[in-house]
């Protein structure tokens, strides 16, 4: 069986296109300060802010403030704070869904039976590598508030970013594991789900419940390997 080394996957922000913005003087000897920078600001400083604060409890000045730019410029590349939300999660959440769809192509290109283990290494993967940058670790616990957050806000924007990709993962699982009815294989697909966005989205429980030197939050190899067994025990029942 092919193994899913997560430090391998490589993720890609999701670039919406982009409208003419106003000229941007250089900054620095050699070193322009284009759009493309100025909006990457505003998206990381939000990301940022709306994973710690929530939606509700982040306002645009905060953003401002963070990024080093005026209010204006905001609402300019953005339209609205819901406007910006969106474009946070989906930057992230867009190219994790395709990481998916794509390993599970790549799977079934081999030539050899799909198997549970590998579905699930599959999926998790791709959300599993952002844990290893401050700003992908921003998006995970965004990620995991998304879920609280009014659903007139959360519920498109979650079915635009992973309701294909889940779909599939859901079917793939149907596949080894015939014997589970469709509403049986939606649960077990939407309970992985809730178990790598508790695990992955840096909650410090587990530094909270064990001695000092137990439990290392950086060793994301241990962790996918845990989180792998566990789910992967659970659905073998």
């Amino acid at each position: 069986m092919a193994r899913i080394d997560p430090r391998k996957m490589q993720s890609a922000a999701d670039q919406p296109a982009r409208r003419r913005g106003p000229a941007v003087k250089a900054k620095g000897p050699g070193r322009p300060e284009g759009v493309s920078r100025i909006r990457d600001d505003i998206l990381d400083a939000a990301e940022r802010l709306f994973a710690d604060l929530g939606y509700a409890g982040t306002t645009l000045r905060e953003v401002s403030q963070a990024a080093k730019v005026t209010q204006a410029l905001i609402n300019y590349y953005f339209g609205s704070k819901s406007g910006l939300f969106g474009e946070v999660f989906l930057r992230r959440a867009a190219p994790v869904s395709a990481q998916r769809l794509e390993t599970l192509a790549s799977l079934r290109a081999a030539g050899t039976p799909l198997n549970l283990e590998a579905i699930v290494r599959a999926f998790l993967a791709p959300s599993l590598r952002l844990r290893a940058t401050r700003q992908g670790r921003a998006f995970l616990r965004l990620q995991a508030r998304l879920h609280t957050e009014p659903p007139h806000l959360s519920y498109a924007l979650r079915q635009s970013a992973y309701d294909a990709s889940t779909k599939a993962y859901i079917a793939a699982l149907r596949e080894v594991q015939p014997e589970l009815s469709e509403l049986e294989a939606h649960w077990r697909i939407t309970l992985m789900i809730g178990t790598y966005l508790y695990a992955f989205s840096d909650t410090h429980r587990l530094e909270d419940l064990t001695e000092p030197g137990l439990y290392d939050p950086d060793d994301t190899e241990a962790m996918f390997e845990t989180v792998t067994r566990f789910i992967v025990g659970g659905m073998q029942r």
